[in-house]
């Protein structure tokens, strides 16, 4: 192989893939990174169409790399937020429980937040009131360090910060072949461009998979991707909810429920749901890519996982078709809404990691390879963890750099 063109190639400009080249500028200075990102800017798919939650990390099985990487990037997220004048409020936020049969699984969160570290307060319906009047259950926690940013400005100043620290971000710049050697590893784009480096960083999110087998590896897993669908409340209503509002999640999916999150510019978001989307860029229901749905249905996995959780699907789909369904799910936390406060907003796809066996994985998932470190799972909560993942690829990324000489 030819002289490289750099020491590390990595695929995605989400928030991960320009925190990762953030952070391999910053450990090891002089070492020289391209970022390769198909759209025509950063962080156009999961990163720009989320909800904007800066997670505590009490929902996420203590010693997890969920756990540990939330707890610690919520911290450094409001604090790199602050420092780089990015807009971000720390509001804190209730999980409440609306049904006798919720208060169990609300104890075991209380629990849990202590174990990650968390401060959490229980409360008591007259005690919620204080934080949020409008909002109805029978007890809830309130969580201090939870809070809100816009985490595609958040990966703007990565990709700031990057190059000026000698690293190159293009956009534009689909990897359409990767070709291994024992030397090194060569991309062709889209453009017919060819970049060779010592290694490569796949954070391609929604195509991890994907880009995983364009590099040689069978990464075990298959991206399904899952739809979130949200509403907005009428700007006139918006002073219904002051912070973040969240159900007891079901703890055998990974999934949030239908939460209300009034962002940085004042906006209250309701959702989302989680449909299978038929495409993994579906945000809309019409939005089908033949090729990409046969190899979602192909997979042994989404079938065993359909038939694990279909009731839970079934309840989803419902509520993807009829806005009274979305409404009432609403109402069980804000019960003054009505069907005609609720605002279309455009939708976002989560990433979702699928084994063959059907399981839905639920952690942080990497895998490595000669040259080739692969981020195969990293749905929400990784932009608010992208910080500390972003080190941690590194960290692998530049170990296989100093172990190829």
């Amino acid at each position: 192989m030819r002289a490289y063109d750099c020491d590390v190639l990595v695929v995605g400009g989400g928030i991960v893939g320009l925190s990762t080249a953030y952070a391999i500028t910053r450990a090891a200075p002089g070492t020289r990174v391209v970022v390769l990102e198909k759209e025509s800017g950063p962080a156009r798919h999961q990163t720009g169409r989320n909800s904007g939650v800066i997670h505590s990390g009490i929902y996420y099985r203590p010693g997890s790399l969920k756990a540990r990487f939330a707890v610690r990037g919520a911290a450094e997220m409001v604090k790199f937020c602050a420092e780089h004048d990015l807009p971000h409020e720390v509001t804190g936020k209730l999980i409440v429980a609306t049904d006798h049969t919720e208060l169990p699984r609300l104890h075991a969160l209380v629990q849990r937040g202590r174990e990650n570290g968390i401060p959490v307060r229980e409360l008591g319906p007259a005690q919620m009131a204080e934080h949020e009047p409008h909002v109805r259950g029978l007890g809830a926690i309130h969580v201090g360090t939870t809070g809100v940013c816009d985490f595609g400005a958040v990966a703007g100043r990565l990709a700031d910060l990057a190059r000026d620290a000698g690293a190159s971000v293009r956009y534009g710049a689909e990897v359409r072949v990767i070709s291994r050697r024992e030397s090194g590893v060569a991309v062709r784009t889209g453009a017919g461009e060819v970049l060779r480096g010592r290694t490569l960083v796949n954070c391609a999110g929604l195509h991890s998979d994907a880009v995983a087998r364009l590099a040689g590896d069978d990464p075990g897993m298959r991206i399904i991707p899952f739809r979130g669908e949200y509403f907005a409340l009428d700007p006139a209503r918006a002073e219904l909810v002051r912070g973040l509002v969240y159900p007891v999640p079901d703890p055998a999916f990974p999934f949030l429920g239908v939460h209300l999150t009034r962002g940085v510019d004042g906006t209250v978001h309701l959702g989302p749901n989680a449909v299978p989307a038929l495409a993994r860029e579906g945000y809309t229901r019409g939005t089908v890519r033949p090729g990409e749905l046969a190899g979602a249905v192909g997979w042994p996995g989404s079938w065993r996982m359909a038939r694990r959780h279909w009731r839970y699907g079934a309840g989803e789909v419902r509520r993807s078709l009829s806005k009274a369904a979305f409404t009432e799910e609403v109402r069980r936390l804000l019960p003054e809404v009505s069907a005609d406060d609720l605002i279309p907003a455009p939708s976002g796809v989560r990433a979702q990691a699928v084994l063959r066996d059907g399981t839905l994985v639920d952690d942080f998932l990497f895998a490595e390879s000669p040259r080739v470190v692969h981020v195969l799972n990293a749905p929400s909560p990784a932009a608010t963890a992208s910080l500390p993942i972003g080190r941690e690829v590194a960290r692998r990324a530049l170990a296989g750099l100093a172990a190829s000489g």
